[in-house]
């Protein structure tokens, strides 16, 4: 007897799913069943469009491979985007259960060299284009759960070491995916109630956007194990966003090569409580027996 799909009868929304991670993970669902909504844009590295179509790739690669999929090529950082993007999935197959957040593209800069416009694009793409396709997927699934139907509904946001830890030459990737660990917390909390589990990854692959950092293969000795490649992250995505991943939400997983981490976050450290208010200077000798006391935090990136 064959082994159940993980995904099967799943209805998936891949975002940025042309190329690298989202293409893998869009590939990934298929496998296991799920029917697939590969969105994508067609920009560059730099957001600007490009001359191919590679969301209808996709979708037809999975289609050769026997498995169904739509494309759709709509910007998810406008609304009309975004509820395009959810009324696809509705229209093609009439439900939706699983939503990945993948979409971004970097402007990289020093903050002195940083312009407003890379600034405002890249919190944009990443961040906005992660709260409007959640925005309008979750507002189906609440209509749904109100209307006695609550679903088994998935969303897998993708943040990144950068936004946990900081990136030179990156403050606006770092702080649009710092966002979006904001953004999955508090999604968490309120859509729980309505049958909604929310997680995030940080991933570490090789794909356009680190091609640069990670110019080789990483192979085990003996393996031929590429650590690096995006199908490694695939696995985890897959996983969370199906049914078998019940109770797991508000978390964030580092996910690199075949390791898996459990990412803790911010939560009180060393304490001091005098009872009544500091002078300045009280209050730096504080601070120093505390951060004496404290954990050293991890190193920024690049630094």
């Amino acid at each position: 007897m064959s082994t159940p799909l993980l995904c099967e009868g799943r209805v998936v929304i891949v975002t940025g799913a042309g190329r690298g991670l989202g293409r893998s993970h869009a590939l990934a669902y298929a496998a296991e069943g799920a029917r697939v909504v590969v969105n994508d844009l067609g920009v560059g590295l730099d957001g600007m469009p490009g001359p191919d179509s590679p969301a209808r790739q996709v979708a037809d690669e999975i289609r050769a491979a026997g498995g169904e999929a739509v494309a759709h090529g709509g910007d998810i950082a406008t609304t009309e985007g975004a509820a395009s993007l959810i009324r696809t999935a509705l229209e093609a197959y009439g439900r939706l259960d699983t939503l990945v957040n993948n979409a971004g593209f970097l402007r990289d800069r020093m903050l002195v060299n940083l312009d407003e416009d890379d600034w405002d694009a890249v919190l944009r793409v990443h961040l906005k284009g992660h709260f409007l396709p959640l925005k309008h997927a979750a507002a189906h699934w609440r209509a749904e759960a109100k209307a006695g139907r609550t679903p088994v509904a998935r969303v897998v946001n993708t943040s990144s070491g950068a936004g946990l830890l900081g990136s030179v030459g990156q403050g606006n990737y770092s702080a649009a995916k710092a966002g979006i660990v904001g953004l999955t917390l508090v999604a968490a909390a309120e859509m729980g109630r309505y049958g909604v589990q929310v997680n995030a990854i940080a991933p570490a692959a090789r794909t356009r956007m680190t091609e640069r950092t990670f110019v080789e293969a990483m192979a085990m000795p003996g393996t031929g194990f590429d650590a690096m490649a995006p199908e490694n992250v695939s696995p985890l995505v897959v996983w969370l966003g199906s049914a078998a991943s019940a109770g797991v939400t508000g978390r964030v997983f580092e996910t690199e090569g075949g390791r898996i981490t459990v990412m803790e976050g911010w939560r009180p450290g060393p304490t001091a409580d005098k009872g009544a208010r500091w002078t300045p200077s009280e209050a730096g000798e504080a601070t120093l027996k505390l951060l004496a006391e404290a954990e050293v935090p991890g190193a920024v990136y690049g630094a």
